[in-house]
């Protein structure tokens, strides 16, 4: 039985966003009513945050009901994409494998299917953790965060012609010009046939800057003497996936919500959207994503195109 839901907080064109905890939240929801979900949870920082967290030990007990929810609610061709940051271990210069044991146990215990691993590389990140980086230099800073892209089967509803991006110099001089067959030293046959196909297929890397100061949620923040979530991923992020993973009029969810960055993607890209938050102060201020009109589309082939240098030789297998 569906379990009645409290009302939005407050309500857009396309979506509705809801103060509560998402746990009590999504199981008011139907079986496979939703199409995609993404979020970036609260990560398990040895180092407690304002916005919450839970520490690694207990991370993995406290995340696992919230997935059995996300599971019940997919259709069977959605996807369950986490942005999920890594840890230190406390006191040493070694990684917790939190975040892999974490993905085990979703596919393990949960039965998803590990659809393909990203990667999202912040050319912006401040060198950290600052003890082993900068005081004692003996290791470099960690500037690329893990995503999971699961599944509840192994063909989950995907179009990679919807995140082509730019094609670097070179393979636009090959398109133009051609490229003698042969056999690369990897074992792969290389044709002659390339062809305009509007664009590159992008890589598992994802390149995009985590500095929206002069975006319209800052600009407002700052207006109304409101402090910003302390930790927003950029809007190409969730941007990224809602192309490659779903259609106009499909229903994307985001259980930690923060500042709604997810949102308020789905709404420019003609999404339906819920959005769960738990801390009335983020939820607030989330409004600011849409009280002005959307300046312009969100370019996501720029950061991408920043993968291949001119002097590189051209990625063969770019065309899709």
């Amino acid at each position: 039985m569906v379990k009645p839901t409290p009302d939005p907080f407050y309500s857009t064109k396309l979506g509705s966003a809801f103060l509560g905890d998402s746990l009590h939240l999504m199981s008011a929801l139907p079986e496979r009513s939703v199409n995609l979900v993404i979020t970036s949870p609260p990560y398990a920082l040895h180092f407690k945050k304002e916005y919450g967290n839970a520490n690694q030990d207990a991370y993995i007990a406290w995340f696992l009901p919230f997935a059995e929810q996300v599971n019940r609610i997919l259709v069977d061709d959605g996807s369950f994409v986490i942005d999920i940051g890594g840890a230190w271990t406390p006191g040493h210069p070694t990684r917790s494998l939190y975040h892999f044991e974490l993905l085990l146990r979703l596919c393990r215990d949960l039965r998803f299917y590990l659809a393909q691993e990203f990667y999202w590389y912040n050319p912006a990140k401040l060198p950290s953790p600052a003890e082993w980086v900068t005081v004692r230099k003996i290791r470099v800073k960690d500037a690329v965060e893990c995503i999971w892209w699961l599944s509840k089967t192994p063909h989950p509803k995907a179009n990679n012609r919807n995140v082509l991006t730019e094609y670097s110099p070179d393979m636009l001089r090959i398109i133009r010009k051609g490229y003698k067959a042969k056999v690369r030293p990897s074992g792969h046959i290389i044709t002659n046939k390339f062809k305009d196909r509007g664009g590159a297929i992008p890589p598992n890397i994802l390149i995009f800057g985590n500095n929206d100061a002069t975006g319209s949620y800052m600009a407002q923040c700052k207006e109304a003497g409101r402090i910003p979530h302390p930790a927003r991923f950029p809007i190409q992020l969730p941007t990224f996936f809602i192309r490659f993973l779903t259609e106009p009029g499909d229903l994307v969810l985001d259980p930690f919500a923060g500042s709604n960055t997810t949102g308020e993607a789905a709404e420019r890209e003609e999404r339906r959207w819920l959005a769960y938050e738990l801390e009335r102060r983020y939820l607030e201020d989330s409004r600011f994503r849409f009280a002005l009109p959307a300046s312009q589309p969100i370019d996501l082939s720029r950061r991408h195109g920043e993968l291949n240098s001119s002097s590189q030789e051209p990625s063969l297998f770019g065309p899709a």
